[in-house]
């Protein structure tokens, strides 16, 4: 077996629209990436310079995405592990071991730990939370271009007051994920 470790974390659980995107990163120790760190608490463009980095050096990475529809139809928790477990099956190198954030591990083919907080304190982790961060947020930006009227280029599909007025001035669209609570109300109330 592999003594390769990957890194896996999502971008996207919480928003109102848009797809969750998961990211699979293997690293290379001889290419190390100075100022790795939970995508959070880094800034757009470290972010954005932090992923053409990762994308060079590592020795693997991953990323997929699981649909709105497939949201809406699963729920969040089970459409994030289909994506994490996506981008890991999207590696080019199979690791022997996946380190997963969050308290829960998709079914994948390799034994799969998962950590509290592992954005925060394992370098793979980090990785794979630039990578999905930015592959999301380019993914609303692209979105942003056929519905400006949403404003998702300023708020990246979550929650906020500027998406609830977009929201109800103009409805829900096929971007926006109908099972959550603050489009389904709306849906049945223009039902």
């Amino acid at each position: 077996m592999s003594g390769l470790v990957c890194g896996v974390d999502e971008a996207g659980r919480g928003p109102l629209a848009g797809p969750v995107y998961a990211a699979a990163v293997i690293l290379d120790p001889a290419r190390p990436i100075i100022g790795l760190a939970d995508s959070k608490k880094l800034s757009e463009r470290k972010r954005e310079r932090l992923a053409v980095e990762i994308r060079e050096k590592a020795l693997a990475f991953g990323i997929a995405f699981a649909s709105v529809e497939e949201i809406d139809r699963l729920n969040i928790l089970q459409a994030t592990l289909l994506a994490m477990r996506r981008a890991v099956e999207g590696l080019a190198v199979v690791p022997g071991q996946a380190l997963i954030d969050g308290n829960r591990c998709p079914v994948l083919p390799m034994p799969a730990r998962a950590i509290v907080r592992g954005d925060a304190s394992e370098p793979a982790i980090s990785a794979a939370s630039i990578l999905a961060k930015t592959a999301r947020d380019a993914e609303m930006r692209r979105i942003h271009e056929a519905y400006p009227e949403y404003a998702l280029d300023r708020h990246k599909g979550y929650d906020t007051a500027l998406h609830r007025a977009a929201l109800r001035l103009h409805g829900p669209a096929s971007f926006h994920r109908k099972s959550f609570a603050p489009v389904r109300a709306l849906l049945e109330c223009r039902g």
